[in-house]
């Protein structure tokens, strides 16, 4: 399924971001907003990966999980993009981005518990 593909790629590309800015932050001296944002991104990549694979073998309602999973992607954009716009440029990606993120990383795990709850469907 397609959504599946492209929440596959978005989850790779969250890893090897996250890996980024890990190492970035190990070498920065006053990073602890890189180590954040590398946390959110790994965290989240994962949780992607979740809701396409339980999804996929019908645990949880199939849109609701898609739902969810871009979700976690675009949250984790908000919040970590902010992070590290901070860090690098010294200003934020627009007011409350990083608690907007935030904001609906927490929707989005909710919604993957509704997701759980729903009656399966294909």
């Amino acid at each position: 399924m397609r959504p599946f593909r492209i929440l596959i790629g978005l989850a790779a590309i969250m890893g090897a971001d996250g890996v980024i800015l890990a190492a970035l932050s190990a070498h920065q001296a006053d990073a602890a907003r890189l180590g954040a944002a590398s946390s959110m991104l790994l965290f989240h990549a994962t949780a992607v990966l979740a809701s396409v694979a339980l999804a996929e073998r019908g645990m949880v309602h199939l849109r609701i999980a898609i739902a969810a999973g871009f979700g976690f992607v675009v949250a984790s954009a908000l919040f970590a993009g902010d992070l590290t716009l901070r860090q690098f440029a010294g200003h934020s990606l627009f007011s409350m981005a990083a608690p907007t993120g935030g904001t609906l990383l927490i929707a989005s795990w909710l919604l993957l518990a509704v997701g759980a709850a729903w009656p399966k469907r294909g």
